[in-house]
């Protein structure tokens, strides 16, 4: 059984959790500039000495948030397509494509966080829980179309491993040895469909101009789908 967490790492933990909602909030207000551990001190009406007993530095702050809020979309994404059964390819693009959506909607600040303007001067490190759930991001797109690649697979195929990071194709290799260069292109391609109109619609752009952004969305997901020779 966990051992039951001491007062004062309840009141640690729910500082902390403070601190990274009142980041998230500076940045929705002012970009990803405005995160300071000055200001998010000066909210709490804490001293400057006291936030840096929580994170040593602004960076330290930004590495935290991005690994919590990137492992959270790829868990809530993950767990929606996993309810699907494995044999149902078009319905675990649109439980993934879906989840993200809801996720993002109920969390734009985070979304605008990974996937929006960098945070000026920030340099991921290594191995940090931000770039695992990255992997992770990536590992489970590519993951949806090397299941529907022997359907889809007569896709445009005049691509080469080479045109890609040699990181992500040797990453991609080892995952899933049976896709070709051709099906890593289709991966990236999935990836914009499915974040470019979620990106239109957490940003603004979609305001005033479509009523119902959700049946939009659900509609490009299915024309997606269906240009892969899926069902969903």
């Amino acid at each position: 059984m966990e051992a039951t967490m001491s007062r004062r790492e309840r009141l640690r933990a729910q500082t902390s959790a403070e601190i990274k909602a009142i980041a998230l909030k500076l940045m929705a207000e002012g970009g990803p500039d405005a995160i300071s551990l000055r200001a998010i001190a000066r909210e709490m009406g804490m001293t400057a000495g006291a936030i840096y007993s929580y994170f040593a530095t602004r960076d330290d702050l930004v590495t935290t948030l991005i690994g919590d809020v990137y492992t959270s979309l790829v868990e809530t994404a993950e767990s929606a397509r996993d309810a699907v059964p494995e044999s149902d390819a078009g319905g675990r693009i649109m439980a993934w494509a879906q989840a993200v959506r809801e996720w993002a909607l109920t969390n734009p600040e985070g979304f605008r966080l990974i996937y929006g303007d960098p945070v000026p001067g920030y340099q991921a490190p290594e191995n940090s829980p931000g770039i695992a759930a990255e992997v992770r991001a990536c590992t489970g797109i590519t993951g949806l179309v090397a299941a529907a690649w022997p359907v889809t697979g007569s896709a445009r195929q005049d691509y080469d491993w080479a045109d890609f990071d040699a990181g992500l194709v040797a990453h991609t290799r080892e995952e899933f040895p049976d896709l070709p260069p051709a099906g890593l292109a289709l991966t990236m391609r999935v990836w914009g469909r499915m974040h470019g109109l979620l990106a239109l619609e957490i940003y603004g752009h979609l305001r005033g101009l479509v009523h119902d952004p959700a049946t939009v969305y659900r509609d490009e997901m299915r024309d997606l789908i269906a240009s892969l020779g899926l069902s969903a």
